[in-house]
């Protein structure tokens, strides 16, 4: 159903539950972002900021959270998957390679067959960008860590991890899984860190394009800026419109769901934007491309249980980890996002 929060329409879909059409219609690859909202494990990194989330100090984070903070994130892959689980996740908020081990070895999606590629990155309080992928479905082929250095400043942020890889039909995919900078301190005192950032990876995208005019790229990623904001509209140059495409241009496919569905992926001060976004070339948007997709087939997942009644504004809002320090044993500040990718028949 349809519920109303905030002159937003927020669709409220019932657990592990599809519309026909996205169910049946086959796919070559569901790619899911999700931001797990601090997915830290139980023990002290002496060179990074994670004294919060430590057993005996800060939110008190012990190993029956951990473990149940694995079991919520393995509930919405199964859930996003429908019959089978998404081929390619990205996920952001993640402390270290050893959460993720534990994640792919130990939660419920280990018989899934994901894998990971990862790199430690230089963020202060130590939340990484990863990414999974089940073999057989994706053949990596490259990947690396993009380092963020600020002209401007000495602060420290995550990583863009970009990977390069085929499809079972040998198509070549550029994807990069993305989390800026975040809004704290205020969105125009914060807002040129993550301008310098799109900027990054607007050097890097124009880099692919210069070899290959047509490439297969997605973009992924909780951007912290919104559709319309400078760095995505006019930095990135991610456009919100889909006539006249270009293969060497980038479209912004969750601006769709923001302007004209009027759904987010999470909710600020009582109302709901998309912060977390697909953004993919125009070569995906043609479909006399041998793999596409179009601005019907993103999606952002609202099962019931990722969703609480507002309390302190109207409507519904996300069943968060935590509020404030007070443990509340949802799953995330954010919803998780998706992307289909279909083959030419």
């Amino acid at each position: 159903m349809l519920i109303i929060a905030n002159g937003l329409f927020l669709s409220l879909s019932a657990q592990n539950s599809f519309p026909d059409s996205i169910i049946q219609k086959p796919r070559l690859l569901r790619i899911m972002f999700y931001n797990a909202e601090n997915f830290f494990d139980t023990e002290n990194d002496s060179v990074k900021r994670d004294d919060e989330f430590l057993p005996n100090q800060g939110k008190f984070w012990n190993r029956s959270r951990y473990y149940t903070k694995q079991k919520h994130i393995s509930q919405v892959i199964a859930g996003i998957g429908g019959w089978s689980p998404p081929e390619i996740i990205g996920l952001c908020e993640i402390e270290n390679r050893k959460v993720l081990n534990d994640f792919i070895r130990f939660a419920p999606i280990n018989k899934f067959g994901y894998r990971i590629i990862h790199k430690e990155s230089p963020d202060l309080r130590g939340i990484d960008v990863a990414f999974l992928y089940r073999q057989g479905h994706f053949f990596p082929i490259s990947y690396k860590a993009i380092e963020i250095r600020y002209p401007f400043s000495n602060s420290k942020t995550r990583d863009i991890l970009y990977v390069k890889g085929r499809t079972k039909q040998h198509d070549t995919l550029h994807i990069f899984v993305n989390h800026w900078p975040s809004r704290w301190g205020g969105q125009l005192e914060t807002e040129r860190k993550r301008m310098f950032v799109a900027s990054v990876l607007r050097k890097n995208v124009d880099s692919i394009f210069s070899v290959d005019n047509r490439a297969n790229i997605i973009i992924m990623g909780d951007l912290n800026d919104y559709p319309e904001n400078t760095s995505v509209s006019k930095v990135l140059n991610a456009k919100d419109k889909y006539d006249n495409i270009r293969a060497d241009e980038l479209y912004n496919l969750s601006a769709y769901l923001q302007n004209v569905k009027h759904i987010g992926s999470h909710k600020h001060e009582g109302k709901w934007g998309t912060l977390d976004q697909f953004i993919v070339s125009g070569a995906l948007i043609d479909k006399k491309n041998s793999v596409y997709t179009s601005i019907n087939d993103v999606h952002i997942y609202t099962a019931g249980f990722l969703l609480e009644e507002d309390k302190q504004y109207t409507g519904y809002a996300t069943n968060r980890t935590y509020i404030g320090f007070k443990y509340h044993g949802g799953y995330s500040d954010h919803l998780p996002t998706f992307l289909d990718i279909f083959k030419v028949e």
